[in-house]
This record gives structure tokens, sequence and C-alpha cells, in this order.
């Protein structure tokens, strides 16, 4: 499935709340020229309605920009949009004092003079608060509006608790809708440090596995090595001098290394090796903890341990990408018995295009697609991923034995 559904399907969740918010912002001032100045016909003066609903789309411009502006800054993509709060300022200043000069001109004109004093006050703290990040210089932007948008009232003729109702008015609705903005992009970098945060999470995972490994190599090697050495040299000097226990030190030497060899083996054996029961139950226990709807079907008893190893690893990788890659809400996990073959089948609904495990055989498969057919092939299986209809990915890995269905709960 193309067009726009893939390109919704493959950006990220912050991606996607960004996209969100940031078009949230841009139909509010779709809505300030909608709404209000397509409503100025028919209550004023046509000329005059022109010219307010002009000055509306400019309003409703800066609004819109300096959105955007402000948006990329807090993501520091960009500097501070100071100079396009200022020109906001001054555009919501001069509208709102038109429209005030204008009530009491016309039979209909208070109303709709109201409605645009009002709108552009309004709109005009919201969306100026979101280029500032001191919570004072918000709170001073919100008295500021109120308090000149009181006293131009009062300036104007209104009664001055008309105006005091006015100015109150505006620094509570002007104060929440502030609040609301800056709230929106305080969610935006929250979901984005959330997401940053599972990625080191499983950074670290890695980097933890990483050095088990090497402590456990240390323990084995570094012993040996330090005997192999001395025994070495003690060798060397026992050869000097014509004796001969020198073999019998090098015959010991190459015992030790023997036994380094085999146990480097062991430990690396037991490094690759994996249970496949313990693999699945960790699956789930990771995914729902990372917040996706897991579901674990088929246990592994009874499968013999080179199947269980590699099926284990495929579990393991598919869940790392899930985790690292994708934008999962659900994902489910298979495991069945039928015709002489063990079916491992993995599925996720956000990991469209993932790396590692997104490419299709002949399209690109990344290094850890390679390296699970490389781990079936040790046992004659083979490995098919990628994306289907339902807009779901899907990874099916297939290995041939010989085991009773009734071992396997399908």
């Amino acid at each position: 499935m193309g067009g726009p559904g893939r390109w919704w399907r493959n950006k990220s969740t912050p991606a996607k709340v960004e996209w969100y918010t940031r078009w949230t912002f841009h139909f509010f001032a779709v809505i300030e020229v909608t709404a209000v100045g397509l409503q100025l016909f028919g209550q004023m003066e046509s000329r005059l309605a022109g010219l307010f609903l002009l000055m509306m789309c400019l309003h409703a411009t800066a609004c819109a920009v300096t959105a955007s502006a402000a948006l990329d800054w807090t993501r520091g993509r960009r500097e501070q949009p100071v100079r396009m709060v200022f020109t906001l300022g001054a555009v919501t200043a001069l509208v709102a004092v038109m429209a005030s000069a204008i009530a009491g001109r016309g039979p209909d004109t208070d109303g709709a003079a109201g409605g645009v004093y009002g709108v552009v006050l309004l709109f005009g703290i919201g969306f100026m608060s979101l280029g500032v990040r001191s919570r004072r210089r918000v709170f001073g932007i919100v008295v500021g509006f109120a308090a000149g948008g009181g006293l131009v009232s009062f300036a104007l003729g209104l009664s001055a608790l008309t105006a005091s109702a006015t100015s109150l008015m505006m620094l509570l609705s002007g104060g929440l809708l502030a609040f609301t903005s800056v709230f929106s992009f305080w969610l935006v970098n929250a979901v984005y440090e959330l997401d940053e945060a599972r990625e080191t999470r499983a950074r670290l995972a890695v980097a933890e596995e990483r050095l088990r490994f090497g402590r456990d190599l240390h323990d084995v090697m570094g012993r040996n090595l330090a005997v192999i050495a001395l025994k070495s040299e003690l060798s060397v000097q026992l050869a000097r001098r014509g004796r001969p226990e020198a073999v019998e030190q090098m015959i010991e030497v190459q015992r030790i290394a023997q036994e380094s060899q085999r146990e480097v083996r062991d430990v690396v054996r037991g490094y690759r090796d994996a249970d496949l029961g313990v693999e699945l139950a960790g699956a789930q226990g990771v995914l729902t903890a990372a917040g996706i709807s897991c579901e674990v079907s088929g246990e592994a008893v009874g499968l013999p341990g080179e199947v269980q190893s590699a099926l284990a690893w495929v579990v393991r990788e598919a869940t790392t990408n899930v985790l690292r890659h994708g934008d999962a809400g659900r994902c489910s996990v298979g495991l069945r018995v039928t015709e002489g073959h063990v079916v491992l089948t993995v599925e996720n609904d956000g990991a469209t295009g993932a790396p590692g495990v997104a490419a299709s055989p002949g399209r690109g498969a990344g290094s850890g697609l390679a390296g699970l057919r490389e781990r079936l092939a040790a046992v004659d299986g083979t490995l098919v991923a990628g994306p289907t209809d339902a807009g779901v990915f899907r990874l099916v890995a297939q290995v041939p034995v010989q085991v009773a269905s009734a071992e396997v709960a399908s």
C-alpha cells in the first residue's frame, strides 16, 4: 500500500506528534480567517470588511510562520525567532486598535469589531508565547496584552467597569491559551526524549552484553595466558642451559593452550546458544514494558537444541528491531509445528522499513537478516521477511524438524 498511508506509517512516533502539533497551529490560523474574517462581510461596509479581512490574513500568516519557527527553535533546528515574535505583536496590536476604533460606527459594527478584537488578541497571545522560553516572559505577554486591551477599551469610551471586565477576560482566556500552546511544544519535546531514551536503553543492553562477553573471555584467557607466558620463559631458560625439563615445560604450555582453546569455544558457544523459551518470555516482557501489546503463542518443549538456538536468535533480533526501528503498537509471536517443520512467525504493525529486518529477499537485506539466514542455514532453515498488504511487517522463519506435533503447542 503506497501513497499518504505509507508516508504516515513510515514516520516515527515523535515525528507524527510534531507534524500533528505544527499543523494544528496552522489550522488555528485558518480558523481565524474563515470563522471571523469572512463573517465581516454583511456586518460592515464591504470596503472596510475587505480591509479587515486583509489585515486578519496578514495576522494569521504571521501566527502560522511564528508557530513553525518556534517549533523548529524548540527542537534546536534554528535560532530563537525574536523578530517574528515582535512582528506578530505589532500586527496584533495594530489590528486590535483598528477594531476598537471602528466600534460604534454602524448598527452592526460593535459585534464584528468585538469579535475581531477578541480573536486577534487571544491568538496573538497564544502564538507569541511559543517563541519564548521563560515563564516570566510568557506571563508578561499575557498581562501586557490584557492590560493594554483594558486601557484601549477605556480610552475609546467604555466605562471603567467594562474595560476592567475586558481586561480580566483577556487575562484568563489569554493565559489559558498561552498555557495550552506552551504545553503542546513541551509535549513534543517529551515524546522525542522518550524515544531517545528507548534507543539509549537498547544500545545499553547491547553494550552490557558485550561487556559480559568480554569479562568471560578475560576470565578464561587472562590466567591461562599468564601461565603460558611464565612457562614459555622458563622453557627458554632451561633450553639455554641444556636442561631436558624444557621439553616437559613446553608440553605443559601446549596442554594449557589446548585447554584455553577449548574453554574459549565453550564461552563462545554459551554466548551464541540461546534458549527459545527464555527468548519468547523475554520478548513479551520487554515489548510490554515498552508499551507494545505483545501476544505469544506456542511453546518450545521438545525441540532440538540447535533448532531452539537458531529460532531464539530470530526472536531476539526481531524484538530488538521492533524496539529500535519500529513504531509498533502491537506485536504477535507464534510458534507451531506443521508438516515436519517448525514455523516461527513475528508480526508487528509499525516496523515497515525497519533497518536490519525490513528488507525482503533480493531488496537489500540488512546485516540483521543476513546473520539470521546464516544461523538458520546451519539447520536447513529459511527466513522470509517483509511488509504485507494488511499494513503489518511479517517475519517467518521455518526449520525442518522431526518432532511430535503434540510436543509444541500451536
